[in-house]
This record gives structure tokens, sequence and C-alpha cells, in this order.
């Protein structure tokens, strides 16, 4: 047997074919056992959700199933999670205790008789997969969608106009397959335990609110709704009747009482929806302004464009129109029209000129060095070779 340039013979030949079944069995051995593992269909797999051990230390929770997805914490050996399903070589899994999420503070309404349990107040809102590493504004991995009436945990911490929350039911993250193994029954076929309710951690600087700020943030969170049933009345009013001075003035109470807590948060996020309230007022009325400027811009070139038009009709009637000169070189009765000329000097002539008919009978001195528009019929001059208009009527144009 020959691999390349080298040659196998007799007993070489033999153990070549050995050593490589032998490589060959380890690695379908490796293969089933992995397969075994990760498959919830092969024999003595768990089903899922099934819980798993972690098999190593620094493995990271992810939003996704990849390395390209942000990391939402760690795990570390020995660390039980629960696995809902697995995909491409990632389990998903239940967020463990110390995962959170995030949600929009403004579909949230807190319940007074229990701060910590928040209402959703819109349909179709998203809620997103949280890190300690990732501003909420930044955090797009979505994880669920809630509907109006849906309940949440808030964890106490508001950032970015977000609150943030326990991870809802159906809200999963994702961690490696590699460093999990199943780890006895399944969750099938034991009774189910309480899951660790997810804490945030607590704010080394916090100071624990007195029973007396915990009465007045809840007074100020119902002043705080109060005040946003009024804002929706005054949205819902014409935009030139809008006014949110009262409003803003109360909103702002809220915010400078150093017991509001929570109410003081939304409140000076309410303000800021207010800032872009007045903003689109400002915007809108200039517009206004604006159209109503220019409807008169447009009126007034209207009226020009008409009176223009009857004019024009009217200069349409005639033959030539410029200065009405004398001119006596030709013998009585003979005149000139000349181009009006800027600079009020002696324009250049445009044609001759002869009464006809009524006109002969008019005394025309009067219409002399003036601006006038001669009816009648233009015919060439013979002895100029230039333009004659026989005029019937002459009419001053001023």
């Amino acid at each position: 047997m020959k691999i390349g340039n080298i040659q196998f013979y007799g007993r070489q030949k033999m153990e070549f074919h050995i050593n490589i079944l032998a490589i060959l069995t380890t690695c379908l051995a490796a293969a089933s056992t992995a397969t075994a593992k990760l498959d919830p269909n092969a024999v003595g797999a768990p089903s899922f959700p099934y819980v798993a051990e972690i098999t190593g230390n620094d493995v990271y929770i992810r939003c996704g199933p990849g390395t390209n997805y942000y990391d939402c914490g760690k795990l570390y050996k020995g660390d039980r999670v629960e696995v809902v399903r697995e995909q491409f070589g990632w389990s998903c899994i239940v967020p463990p205790a110390g995962c959170f999420s995030w949600i929009s503070m403004q579909y949230v309404s807190v319940n007074l008789d229990n701060p910590t349990v928040g209402v959703v107040t819109g349909d179709g809102v998203r809620v997103y997969a949280g890190s300690d590493l990732v501003k909420p504004i930044y955090s797009t991995a979505e994880q669920v969608k809630l509907d109006r009436g849906d309940k949440v945990k808030l964890l106490g911490e508001e950032k970015d106009d977000y609150c943030k929350i326990a991870p809802p039911s159906g809200a999963y993250l994702w961690v490696s397959s590699q460093y999990i193994k199943p780890a006895g029954p399944t969750a099938a076929e034991t009774p189910p335990t309480k899951k660790p309710s997810v804490i945030s951690t607590p704010d080394a600087n916090a100071v624990a609110p007195t029973q007396a700020g915990v009465s007045i943030e809840a007074e100020k969170l119902k002043d705080y709704y109060a005040l946003q049933e009024k804002i929706k009345t005054e949205r819902a009013k014409p935009i030139d009747q809008q006014n949110y001075d009262s409003l803003r003035k109360a909103l702002s109470e809220i915010v400078s009482n150093k017991d509001a807590g929570r109410a003081a948060r939304y409140a000076e996020f309410v303000l800021r929806q207010i800032d872009g309230f007045e903003l689109a007022l400002q915007v809108t009325k200039e517009v206004q302004l604006q159209n109503t400027q220019l409807q008169k811009v447009l009126e007034g070139i209207d009226k020009a464009r008409a009176t223009r038009l009857a004019k024009t009709e009217d200069l349409g009637r005639f033959v030539v129109i410029g200065i009405f000169a004398a001119f006596e070189t030709y013998g009585p009765g003979h005149y000139r029209i000349l181009a009006p000329d800027p600079a009020g000097g002696p324009g250049k002539m445009i044609c001759y000129a002869k009464p006809s008919d009524q006109a002969s009978q008019m005394d025309l001195s009067k219409f002399i060095n003036r601006k006038v528009g001669l009816v009648g019929k233009l015919e060439p001059h013979l002895q100029t070779a230039g333009a004659l208009v026989r005029f019937t009527e002459v009419v001053e144009i001023k």
C-alpha cells in the first residue's frame, strides 16, 4: 500500500489499518455521546423542558443563540438551569436568578397597592433582554410582547425611560450547549419547584425609604396618574386649544419632591414628553402662520396677475404703443412713435403714424410726448421703407 510518497509493507500495512480503525471508533463514540447529550429524541436523552447542570466556569448567558449576541450574565460550574429547547448548538433557558429585562416606562403603571407590581397599559409592548453592559436604549434583543393588563415585577430601577423588570413568562435567554449536561430527572418527571425570583443588585449608595417616604411616594403616584389622565384630555383638544402650563407646573412639583421616588422619575419622563408636545404645537402654529402669510402673498399675486391680464387684454387692441412725437419732415399730420427710454432721453423710433377717419378731426397736440396706444392699420412707409400706422383712435396710457 502506498500513501503519497510512503510505501507500506506487511506488518506496517496491518498496523496502519488498525490505527485508522481505532481512530474512527473513538470519533464515532464521541459523536454518539454528544448526540445523546443534546438530542432530546436520542435514547436516554431527556425531553424538553429539562434541568441541566453547567459544566464550566464563566459561561456567558446570551440574549440569542450565538456569540454575536450581547451577554446577560454568567454561569458557573454546578449552576442549574431549565432548558426549554435547543438550536444550532445553543440551549434556550429560563432566565436564572439575577437576570432582568427592560420595558418602556410609558407603557407601565404602578399598582398603588403593591408598588413592586407594574401593569402594562398598551398592546404588543416589547420586552427586551437586559444586560449590565448594554444600555436599555441599545438592548435590541426582543424576548416577548405583553398586552394591556399583563403584570410585571418591577425591580426598582428606571434608566433611559425604561423600567427594569423580572423576565416575564416566555422571556428566554441562551447558553452554549457544550457547557451543559442533563442533571437527574427531567422537569416533566419531577414536581415543579418554585423558581428563584430575580432580584436587582442593590445600590450601595441607596438609602432605605422610611415609612413616611413610602406613603409620600404612593400619594405622589396617585397625583401622577391623575395628571396623566389630564394630559390625555388635553391631547384630545384641537391643537390651537392645547395648553400644558398648569400640568407642567404640577409635574415639576412631583419631580422636586425628594420623597416622591418612582413618581418623580415617571413625572420627569412625562415632562420630556410634554416638551415634545409643546415643540409640535410651536411648529404647527408657525406652519399655520406661514400658511396664512403665504395665502396672503398668493392672493396678492393673483390680484396683480388679474390686473395685468386685464391691462394686457386692453393693450391687445393697439397696433403699437410708444411715445407720441411730432414729425413735420413729410408734411403736416405726420407723427412718430418712439420707444420709451428709461433714461429719459429721446427713444428709438418704432414707426411713423398718420391719423385717419375720426382721428384726423382730433386735436392731437395734447398727446405730444406722452405714452399712447394707437388703434388702426399697419402698412409700409414708402419714403423710408419703414412702417406706418394709419390710426383711427389714440389713447393715452398711464
